[in-house]
């Protein structure tokens, strides 16, 4: 199986400026990510998607491959991440690539547990999932059967659906939202425009190595969790 791991790094972050190339330790947040990937010696190749020379030349100083610089419409705010998905396979296929599926891994979820990308892989190829992507779960007084959505009137009603409520916690059914570590997923799938396919498989991130960079409070999370880990090795 043909694996492409696809590091999406654009210039014009607003939350954090320079968020992918400012340092966090002693490397650019993007060196993080780049490592990871390099590390789980599975992919076929490693490449950064990005608009931007200088964060071009960062992820090249670090091992990843930067073919081609990405169009300034697939870099702005609004621009979704599968047209940056679709916009490398494209690209990759007019020279002649193909790849069987992309593990896209966000650089502004800088910090993996050891093995997870492997472990996703390992579970597409073994049980053949259209995708696989990194979860953890939900805790329980945020469960969708514990959440209300309010209708027209301002009346609350159980968001599953349900006419009555779930009484106890021991009988709640686990639920998981995503973490934003991984998302692997078979090319084929990804040129419909899902990430997920219709077969959608998960592996448990370990919650202790998760923090995504969107803001400065998350930004200051990332430099804690850097110091904490290092005590840890």
């Amino acid at each position: 199986m043909t694996i492409l791991a696809l590091i999406p790094a654009r210039s014009g972050s607003k939350g954090v400026p320079g968020k992918n190339t400012k340092l966090l330790g002693d490397k650019p947040l993007l060196a993080y990510t780049i490592e990871h990937a390099l590390q789980t010696q599975l992919f076929t190749k490693v490449m950064v998607s990005t608009d931007c020379e200088s964060i071009a030349a960062i992820a090249r100083n670090y091992g990843a491959e930067v073919p081609f610089i990405r169009p300034a419409a697939l870099a702005t705010d609004t621009a979704s991440s599968i047209s940056v998905v679709q916009h490398v396979l494209e690209s990759y296929k007019e020279r002649g690539e193909y790849y069987d599926a992309v593990c896209l891994l966000q650089p502004t979820t800088p910090f993996r547990a050891p093995n997870l990308i492997a472990n996703c892989i390992q579970k597409m190829k073994i049980e053949n999932w259209d995708a696989v992507i990194s979860m953890l779960p939900v805790p329980d007084e945020f469960n969708p059967h514990w959440v209300f959505e309010a209708d027209e009137k301002g009346a609350l009603h159980i968001a599953t659906g349900e006419s009555t409520i779930i009484s106890r916690r021991q009988d709640l059914p686990q639920a998981y939202y995503r973490d934003g570590a991984v998302y692997l997923t078979q090319t084929k799938w990804l040129e419909k425009g899902s990430f997920y396919g219709e077969k959608l498989g998960f592996v448990l991130s370990d919650p202790q190595y998760i923090v995504n960079i969107d803001t400065p409070a998350d930004w200051d999370k990332a430099v804690q969790l850097h110091q904490l880990l290092n005590l840890k090795s």
